[in-house]
């Protein structure tokens, strides 16, 4: 609801008129949500522990070098993680599918091949993530899923709860959809294991006893040449003279923020999420630096040109997060089976712990 999103970060006649249907759409969310927690709609238990990262809340938040981060940090740890993803905006006629670095995202989703690209985990989507997950650990021996944006997806039984907060968006004007970006109560953030917020941390959200301060930092990494990826520069060299920048995410305006923090002088040009990029969509004339997120030059790839630059957003883990996650995951691996792992290839525990 692209259209709408302007909407949901203040009190307006638009988002009033629409309360209404934002009344019925929480009485069916939370209807939902019942009846998985009784048990009278069907959930399914993977065979490996299944982390869980999303947010309550539509619009980017930074899930994707949350993913990413997570990802890399458990490989660093000795684990073999596999990711699963719905694919968002993927044409495929059929689901699910694996992912790799050199697949289309117009079939199978921007966000998963950046995904594939940067971690070089498996990688499957679809709409229905336990058929993706089931595929993917068919193939590949993992020790774990990681399901991106996946909160709400209940017939997917999960281990850990990671959600992730918009530091400077928050909650908006704290409505449901489609009067607002909520697609569940604030509430529901009391349940999850870790919230991360990315940039600014507080503490009390929305009348809520959260303790907040676990703040993810994200910050851009050097640019690398989209038509040469051995090509890398700092944004310093930037400096000085104006560059485009585009992007097609949830919160364009966190990218340029970004950009214009390292002291760049931007000619911004937003699109929508998930945007199918076209080369008239990058002809601004010239050869003057283009700068695009990572979640776009996927897209942009068969576009390519020398001044063309990926800016990837990177994502620094909190120390206390990191601890604490270690010790519930040795747990939680040593209580599932080994998917035929050597002893010794990654970490051990002793005691077993479940999370529904």
């Amino acid at each position: 609801m692209p259209a709408l999103d302007h909407y949901w970060y203040s009190l307006n006649p638009v988002s009033l008129a629409l309360l209404p249907l934002a009344g019925l759409f929480w009485l069916l969310a939370g209807l939902r949500r019942q009846l998985y927690r009784l048990g009278l709609l069907r959930s399914v238990r993977l065979p490996r522990p299944v982390i869980v990262v999303g947010n309550i809340s539509v619009g980017g938040s930074g899930k994707s070098p949350l993913v990413i981060a997570l990802a890399r940090h458990l490989q660093a740890l000795g684990y073999r993680p596999g990711i699963i993803s719905r694919g968002h905006g993927g044409r495929a006629s059929h689901w699910p599918q694996p992912v790799h670095a050199d697949s289309d995202p117009l079939l199978l989703g921007d966000e998963p091949v950046m995904i594939a690209e940067q971690t070089g985990c498996p990688v499957w989507v679809g709409p229905d993530r336990v058929a993706a997950a089931q595929a993917l650990l068919a193939q590949q021996p993992c020790d774990l899923l990681i399901s991106d944006d996946g909160l709400q997806h209940y017939r997917l039984q999960r281990d850990l709860e990671i959600a992730l907060i918009d530091g400077t968006r928050r909650f908006g004007n704290g409505l449901p959809l489609p009067a607002g970006p909520l697609r569940e109560p604030p509430s529901r953030l009391t349940r999850v294991d870790w919230c991360l917020v990315k940039g600014r941390a507080g503490v009390g959200e929305a009348g809520l006893d959260l303790a907040l301060d676990l703040a993810l930092d994200l910050h851009l990494g050097e640019a690398i040449n989209l038509q040469d990826p051995s090509r890398r520069l700092p944004l310093s060299q930037f400096i000085g003279s104006p560059v485009h920048a585009i992007a097609g995410i949830g919160h364009p305006e966190s990218f340029f923020a970004l950009l214009r923090q390292q002291g760049l002088e931007l000619i911004e040009h937003a699109f929508d999420d998930h945007h199918p990029f076209q080369a008239a969509d990058l002809a601004f004339g010239g050869e003057i630096p283009l700068l695009m997120t990572a979640k776009d030059g996927v897209k942009c790839r068969p576009l390519a040109q020398p001044w063309h630059w990926v800016v990837p957003l990177q994502a620094s883990l909190p120390p206390a997060f990191t601890q604490a996650l270690e010790a519930r995951l040795a747990e939680l691996c040593a209580a599932y089976p080994s998917p035929g792992v050597s002893p010794g290839a990654r970490p051990g525990a002793t005691s077993g712990a479940h999370h529904g």
